[in-house]
């Protein structure tokens, strides 16, 4: 029932707000695409000059599913034998027959200087990221990795190199992806690499989540200033490209109408989100979160604030679901120590449909209206793009063919993303994550998001299109007979009999 319910509420939410017939209907220009990740996708985690990343020791000491080999992108197409080399792209490359000519790619720095050696020549745009997650363990090793200040330097090196070779086919650079996910998981928690954390019941031998995040947080803000810095100075104006940082974003909603839980819902847009952005637009963190985290908060000096301050050309967002909060005393953590929960002051309960046997996130298309409605609010109306949206689903062959509830969920969300434009967010551009079934780096292969399956049994990871795949290609090419109730209807009973290979 709830889940009937949920749908009702999506088609009601297209028919009275979005009205998303096709592609169409939003502004000239903007950008629809679909996105991988180089670890969660190309395997060959040992092969031509990749050397260890932070993602492999993590999962290999853990004795954890991993991306060894994932979909085996690597190896599967000429234009995988590195993720960049699309000039090779097959006409019949499953990228060109769904309609996508932007595909948001990350870079594997562990492999990137010596297997980034091409051109385009199809008509598929990049946005490139530059790190998602996966620094080289080498760097952990030598200097403890984003705890050191040392990692400014680095990664600015090393994207200075992207922007030179790469930069005249590349328009569009993330250098951090989810730079708050990635801080909170791995520093506070220590559920994601390098697993470090203080907090009790974690596997963890190292970490301290009472100042660590913060310490990584503020590093990341300067690496991306850092990065951007040359870019803007030497490549901007030559290559006409833009550059900006990624975070996630969740849409809150008080799980009561009392003032506390109000409050609660600005203090927690203070920590996920305006922990990330207000260095950016402002030059200077929130005012709760200082006076909340006091001294183990960084101080930004004077000419880092400035520099920090205007980095970003755009904003990237990550999005999936939304959030019921409720305000918490704000007190230490069981262990006696303040960490990022227990500093930020809420309990929030996901909405999802289902417990993790039948996992799907409930479709909420208002929480990405809210969260691009507060973005242009809070923050000058930023340029913004979705890097990331889409709804995970059980890791089954015959389940995910007829992915119904991720049309479903699509559907809603662009038509959440189309409102939002028209109401005045500065939104240029959408990607759908993913492009075909990977590792997932926090549940494995146990679910999915791919528009594309792939059979992780069979030596040769054969691809086949979803439901989706078909939905979103038809939306792609400006075919609004599959769009509605009705369509996705007779698109399911089209599919069975369809080619899409």
């Amino acid at each position: 029932m709830e889940l009937i319910l949920s749908l009702f509420t999506t088609f009601l939410f297209l028919a009275l707000s979005g009205r998303c017939s096709d592609k169409n209907d939003f502004p000239e220009g903007f950008t629809f695409g679909s996105a991988t990740s180089a670890y969660q996708w190309e395997g060959a985690f040992d092969e031509d000059g990749r050397k260890p990343s932070v993602w492999d020791t993590f999962l290999h000491s853990r004795n954890r599913s991993n991306g060894d080999i994932t979909c085996d992108g690597y190896h599967k197409y000429k234009m995988c034998r590195s993720w960049w080399k699309l000039a090779e792209m097959p006409s019949d490359s499953p990228f060109l027959r769904l309609g996508l000519y932007r595909v948001r790619k990350v870079l594997l720095i562990p492999r990137v200087y010596s297997s980034i050696r091409t051109s385009f020549k199809n008509s598929i745009e990049p946005h490139v990221t530059l790190f998602h997650y996966d620094h080289p363990q080498y760097l952990e090793d030598d200097y403890g990795g984003s705890i050191n200040r040392r990692i400014i330097q680095d990664f600015t090196a090393y994207a200075d190199v992207c922007f030179r070779e790469f930069g005249h086919h590349v328009k569009f650079w993330t250098t951090i992806n989810e730079a708050n996910i990635f801080t909170i998981g791995g520093y506070n928690d220590g559920i994601t690499p390098p697993g470090r954390c203080s907090s009790p019941g974690r596997n963890c031998s190292s970490g301290n989540s009472s100042t660590e995040p913060y310490i990584v947080g503020h590093n990341l803000r300067l690496a991306h200033a850092s990065a951007s810095r040359p870019y803007k100075q030497k490549y901007k104006d030559m290559q006409g490209g833009s550059i900006g940082l990624s975070l996630f974003a969740l849409g809150f909603t008080p799980s009561t109408s009392s003032k506390d839980d109000d409050i609660a819902i600005q203090r927690a847009k203070d920590f996920y989100s305006g922990w990330m952005l207000e260095p950016l637009i402002f030059g200077d963190y929130p005012d709760e979160m200082k006076r909340i985290v006091g001294s183990r908060l960084p101080v930004f000096s004077k000419e880092e604030s400035e520099q920090v301050k205007g980095s970003s050309d755009f904003v990237g967002i990550i999005h999936y679901l939304a959030a019921s909060v409720t305000n918490i005393k704000i007190r230490p953590s069981i262990s006696g120590n303040p960490n990022f929960y227990s500093d930020m002051g809420v309990s929030m309960t996901w909405t999802v449909l289902g417990k993790f046997s039948a996992f799907e996130y409930d479709v909420a298309p208002w929480a990405m209206e809210s969260v691009l409605e507060y973005i242009k609010q809070s923050y000058g109306n930023p340029p913004i793009y979705i890097l990331e949206n889409g709804t995970p689903m059980k890791q089954d062959l015959q389940l995910q063919q007829k992915d119904t509830p991720r049309v479903e969920y699509l559907h809603a969300y662009i038509g959440a993303v189309l409102k939002a434009v028209r109401n005045g967010s500065d939104t240029r551009g959408y990607f759908v994550w993913s492009f075909m079934d990977l590792y997932e780096l926090v549940k494995g292969y146990e679910f999915s998001f791919g528009l594309y399956s792939v059979n992780f049994s069979d030596p040769h990871r054969k691809r086949s299109p979803k439901l989706s795949a078909h939905w979103y290609s038809a939306f792609l090419k400006g075919n609004n007979t599959f769009l509605g109730s009705q369509g996705i209807t007779q698109l399911q009973s089209n599919f069975s009999s369809s080619s899409f290979s």
